[in-house]
């Protein structure tokens, strides 16, 4: 019965909150075992065909001493909706056929890092200070200038821009233009996997002979992107693109008889990506929307103590999903319970 296998040895839930080299060469060894002990064919004989859309789980958001971990109100989410998530892909390897890890993927200059701005002293934002386009107009915070030459931009275009793009976040009923800690910074060791979920996705590859279909986001200097599938403002103020939307992702996903989606954070990143999985999904295959089913006990939303605390938005975001169709499941029910 899908959803029944048995954690393998060498997985140990009380390391998924830690850093690690994964052992591939071993790892690959013991998942071709696994596979004939258990009889788990090639994913190309599935008659039923599921894809894990696994957002941002990477050391950044999800190990607890790093720059922006995912607590929630536990003060320990990332970590326990990792473990679960980690025993979901063991448990269901025969289920699952293919795994899409989205990788938020950042530089230090990007409209949302401290060091994007300055004020009139010279100073630089700190993280979590939500930048309005009051400000932007006022002057109370401005592009820094000393960065247009290496970002090719010149700075009377980004200060106009700016202007556009705090008043386009509000008119669209986006967040507020948020300075974020660096963080998911491309080439550090918090862009990376959590290594306990890179070793799962790793053994599954391995088990079932499928290849997992990286998607890297989150690179354009000039806009957010917590959504895989598009930036949060997609045009400057005259009307040129500012990023895509990720066409070949969707196109993918549509092939799937089942979606599920996990990952961090469920106020941001999760929540974006769904909200224009959704929008997609009601222009072009609203008959699809019912295979989509998210994993509400594998992600956790923005929590910083005494500062900002984004759970019940993300819940009311998520009862929106449900009410248009999608799925609110638990990955410790049984798959077989609530996968049609």
């Amino acid at each position: 019965m899908p959803g029944t296998l048995p954690l393998p040895p060498h997985y140990d839930p009380t390391r998924v909150g830690q850093v690690w080299r994964v052992p591939y060469a071993q790892r690959a060894v013991e998942a071709e075992a696994w596979a004939r002990r258990f009889g788990l064919p090639p994913v190309l004989h599935d008659r039923r065909r599921v894809a894990l859309l696994a957002v941002d789980v990477q050391n950044t958001f999800c190990i607890p001493e790093f720059e922006l971990f995912v607590g929630g109100r536990s003060g320990n989410g990332a970590v326990e909706d990792n473990q679960r998530l980690c025993e979901f892909i063991y448990r269901n390897l025969d289920v699952i056929t293919q795994v899409f890890p989205t990788l938020d993927t950042h530089s230090a200059a990007q409209i949302f890092h401290p060091f994007f701005f300055v004020n009139a002293a010279g100073e630089h934002p700190a993280p979590y200070t939500l930048i309005t386009a009051s400000e932007i107009e006022s002057g109370v915070w401005r592009f820094n200038a000393a960065l247009a030459e290496t970002l090719g931009l010149e700075p009377e275009y980004v200060q106009t821009y700016l202007l556009h793009y705090t008043r386009t976040l509000t008119a669209s009923g986006h967040y507020a233009l948020t300075i974020w800690p660096y963080h998911a910074m491309l080439g550090g060791i918090g862009h990376a996997l959590a290594p306990a979920f890179e070793e799962a996705i790793f053994f599954h590859g391995i088990a079932r002979h499928s290849q997992p279909d990286f998607q890297v986001k989150g690179q354009a200097i000039l806009t957010e992107d917590y959504s895989a599938l598009g930036p949060e403002v997609t045009h400057d103020q005259d009307g040129r693109p500012i990023g895509a939307f990720n066409r070949a992702l969707l196109d993918k996903l549509r092939t799937f008889d089942a979606v599920l989606v996990a990952g961090q954070a469920k106020s941001h990143c999760v929540a974006w990506t769904v909200q224009d999985l959704l929008d997609a999904l009601q222009q072009e295959a609203p008959d699809v929307i019912h295979k989509v089913h998210l994993l509400v006990d594998c992600m956790s939303p923005v929590v910083v103590p005494g500062a900002i605390d984004y759970t019940d938005i993300a819940d009311a975001a998520f009862a929106r999903f449900a009410a248009a169709g999608m799925h609110l499941v638990r990955s410790v029910d049984p798959i077989e319970t609530w996968l049609q």
